[in-house]
């Protein structure tokens, strides 16, 4: 990279966390104020939830340096309840996810919630606040799951626990799919490339014009896994988020 190019980024990088933060505080007190008004008769927060796409949506709308494809997102229901599991790579993963405009509740851990405007709205919103490395935290983790899947709310998990930005996807925890098992509903799988390009993990510069793609696959329905040990459905479902994965990838590459 030529020594132009990265100060042309770093100063652009600079000029896009800059309007991330303006903007964020001004979209959190509308986000509060449909919250407010709508919270009595809109138990499941939706309305809430698609201002949030938008809010989220908009960083990718405005920022030319990210091209993003979303496909197959019908295949997400609006009101029957499902585990959602994407693979995780970036930061901006958070951002794409929200272009799929579906109702959802994050399964996201403890230190997201304490991030100032971006925690608080976790918080309002209903998402689902993990604790790793702790027991209780855990059983408490599945009862707030069991009890929004009976209020027939998705949950959207990075089974990986972590960002993995290489060239493979990371190792599975089997919290999802438990809690699929364990709640009897469908789980879709969600496999997103390009975005370790886009925000590397370490570091806040932004790397130039990349193409993201988001690829909702075809869900995968309780009554095919009913009964199926945990381990070896997450297994599977691995193996087939894996292997679209490296479709999507060696493709990308290759133009």
């Amino acid at each position: 990279m030529s020594i132009m190019r990265k100060a042309g980024l770093t100063v652009y990088s600079y000029m896009f966390w800059i309007f991330f933060a303006i903007t964020s505080l001004v979209y959190f007190v509308i986000a509060e104020v449909i919250w407010l008004i709508t919270k009595l008769f809109d138990r499941r927060l939706l309305i809430h939830q698609i201002w949030s796409c938008y809010w989220a949506s908009s960083y990718i709308f405005f920022n030319p340096l990210w091209r993003v494809r979303v496909s197959g997102r019908n295949k997400i229901p609006w009101r029957r309840p499902c585990i959602l599991v994407a693979n995780h790579q970036s930061m901006v993963d958070i951002l794409v996810l929200f272009l799929l405009f579906r109702p959802f509740k994050w399964i996201s851990k403890k230190e997201n919630f304490s991030i100032p405007i971006i925690g608080w709205h976790m918080r309002i919103s209903g998402h689902i606040e993990l604790e790793r490395g702790r027991n209780y935290s855990l059983v408490k983790l599945m009862e707030k799951a069991s009890d929004n899947i009976r209020k027939g709310n998705s949950l959207m998990i990075f089974p990986e626990g972590t960002r993995y930005p290489g060239e493979k996807l990371g190792p599975f925890k089997d919290g999802a799919f438990r809690m699929a098992l364990e709640g009897k509903v469908d789980i879709i799988p969600i496999v997103i490339e390009g975005t370790a390009k886009a925000l590397p993990k370490k570091g806040a510069i932004l790397t130039g014009f990349t193409k993201i793609n988001v690829k909702v696959l075809d869900p995968i329905p309780y009554s095919s896994f009913e009964g199926k040990p945990v381990r070896e459905l997450m297994h599977e479902v691995r193996d087939i988020m894996s292997e679209e994965y490296d479709h999507m990838h060696s493709k990308n590459t290759s133009i």
